[in-house]
């Protein structure tokens, strides 16, 4: 009966001890595991090796590849360009985040009609591609420090543009981006939301996107997740490539800089 009872009382010490290690561990902690498990098998890698296949083969009327694309670091390269874009391209005369950049490209050197891919909805036809892309765009810069150009006047601009879109309210429930990022220690239900109006750290915010969305199984580009923030402060959304978005692109991309990229990185 007493190795019973002395039993009994081990197991219930040591389920104590694990409820008190479990209380305290942070949410932050929590979710942080929950993300590092499943970064191991990224379904983005799929979107990565089409990029790549999509980039180097020849396609459209014009029957050629993306190879000779200029991402602003010169025709062809793509380690480091993402890590600084949005930027000013002159052959356009504007600035332009990597989705746009790469429809201008698939316009030039393959004979695309940009403006027939621009309305196409997100995860459809050649937008689709453009998502692919741009996920092996970034894939090729995955460890490099945020460092968006700034010596244009246009760049310096959109920068400002992007700043006052950040911190405008509007729509049905009088909400901003600054709402939700615009000081630290905010958050939604059990999600931490970062501080964009800085450097929030390697691999948070801008340095993580496109990222693959586990809740509705698909892969998200920059502009998508714009679009939905957009979305859920109720405002209308924004058409592909506009410069609303890329002014914010902008301001959020000077404010990662130094931030090491994760993209393509893995979200909930």
């Amino acid at each position: 009966m007493t190795t019973t009872k002395t039993t009994l009382w081990a197991v219930l010490l040591g389920l104590a001890a694990a409820q008190c290690a479990f209380a305290q561990k942070t949410t932050t902690e929590s979710i942080e595991e929950y993300r590092k498990m499943l970064e191991d098998g990224n379904p983005a890698d799929l979107f990565e090796a089409k990029g790549e296949d999509l980039w180097k083969s020849k396609r459209g009327p014009k029957n050629a590849s993306l190879q000779g694309c200029d991402l602003g670091k010169g025709p062809g390269v793509v380690k480091g360009a993402f890590v600084e874009l949005p930027r000013f391209f002159a052959d356009t005369g504007k600035v332009q985040d990597l989705e746009t950049r790469l429809v201008t490209c698939m316009e030039q050197l393959q004979g695309f009609n940009a403006a027939e891919i621009a309305k196409t909805p997100f995860g459809r036809g050649e937008m689709a591609n453009v998502t692919a892309l741009a996920t092996y765009v970034a894939a090729e810069s995955k460890g490099l420090p945020f460092n968006l150009p700034q010596s244009h006047a246009q760049e310096k601009t959109y920068y400002e543009a992007g700043k006052r879109l950040f911190f405008m309210r509007g729509g049905t429930h009088d909400f901003a981006c600054a709402s939700c990022h615009g000081e630290d220690g905010k958050r939604i239900r059990l999600q931490d939301l970062p501080n964009l109006t800085k450097n929030p750290g390697d691999g948070v915010g801008f340095a993580a996107w496109p990222a693959y969305r586990v809740s509705n199984g698909q892969m998200w580009s920059m502009q998508l997740r714009l679009n939905d923030c957009y979305r859920q402060q109720r405002f209308p959304y924004p058409e592909f490539g506009a410069d609303a978005l890329t002014a914010l692109s902008t301001y959020l991309g000077v404010n990662a800089k130094g931030a090491k990229s994760v993209a393509p990185a893995i979200k909930r």
